[in-house]
């Protein structure tokens, strides 16, 4: 298993120390297996036959033991067959005997166990998990909608088995319980600029939710790959109110910049005019020029010129 990511105290955990860990099972190659087992029953056969073939020139406890011998030389190989496992790519077997974890077969192709013990398939590949949109409150107490998807695989084969009732189900439920954890942990919109949120902060806030993932399923033998959030808005009952919050928002930024832009400008017009003694102007002509000017440029509609024909005082 890999290492264990550092989580914070509040993040749940569910195996400190597992009780039963992967470990590989006592397993052969099949190919020779399978190739004595063939010859056990050619030989039980042929011991067989050959009994009931000479039963009228030999003694009758002869001819009995011949037969009785390939029975019980059919019989075992057949029972020594039954060992036989095929093991397909991204598959593991889990064996167990008498009920107690024997180890697990991870190894492709044809393989031989103790023919006494039970096997159970189990696959390792990647798999996929998204949830279905829920409705939660956020940090601030809005209602949001949200839904994630979760790359995972089975690490510990031996844990998915036997440590949880059912691992994907598992991997479901505690995957739901983080998405709903994070969202009420962190605004949709927050406020201060410094803080995160979670339509701020994706990239975080994912991060923050594949930590908590890892210690949620770690009991289960699983690996988080990659866990993102797929569906992310505001409530329908509350879209629209937000909507112009967001809008109003935005202006105020607009307005922010093309006013500080607008400063600098007027502030560079007046040292340019003063650089080249174009005109000398006091505080008053200043301030007309500069109010003049912050009209023109944080105005919402161009601007209408006025010919004075008189001075600059009337």
């Amino acid at each position: 298993m890999p290492e264990t990511p550092d989580t914070s105290p509040d993040v749940p955990r569910f195996a400190d120390r597992p009780r039963v860990t992967e470990k590989p099972a006592n397993d052969i190659g099949g190919g020779l297996a399978l190739l004595f087992g063939l010859i056990g029953l050619l030989v039980g056969t042929g011991l067989v036959v050959a009994g009931g073939v000479t039963s009228s020139h030999v003694p009758g406890g002869v001819t009995v033991a011949l037969i009785f011998v390939g029975i019980s030389v059919g019989v075992c190989s057949l029972i020594a067959m039954a060992g036989l496992n095929t093991i397909a790519p991204g598959e593991a077997q889990v064996v167990q005997l008498f009920g107690r974890y024997r180890g697990t077969i991870r190894t492709e192709g044809l393989r031989w166990v103790n023919p006494f013990t039970s096997r159970r398939s189990l696959s390792t590949r990647v798999r996929n998990h998204e949830t279905a949109v829920m409705k939660v409150n956020d940090a601030y107490g809005n209602p949001i909608e949200l839904a994630a998807v979760v790359v995972w695989r089975v690490e510990d084969t031996a844990q998915a088995m036997f440590e949880v009732e059912d691992f994907q189900e598992f991997v479901a439920t505690q995957t739901e319980a983080a998405v709903r954890h994070i969202a009420i942990e962190y605004p949709y919109d927050a406020h201060d600029e410094d803080a995160l949120s979670l339509r701020g902060n994706a990239e975080e806030i994912t991060e923050k939710l594949a930590l908590e993932l890892h210690a949620r399923v770690e009991a289960a033998g699983v690996r988080i790959i990659e866990s993102r959030f797929t569906h992310l808005a505001y409530a329908p009952e509350i879209a629209s109110a937000m909507l112009q919050r967001q809008q109003a928002g935005a202006v105020v930024a607009a307005r922010k910049m093309i006013v500080e832009g607008a400063v600098g400008m007027v502030e560079m017009a007046l040292e340019r005019i003063m650089e080249q003694d174009i005109v000398a102007l006091d505080e008053e002509r200043k301030a007309a020029m500069v109010s003049n000017l912050m009209v023109v440029l944080c105005g919402d509609r161009a601007a209408q010129p006025v010919l004075n024909t008189g001075t600059l005082y009337q």
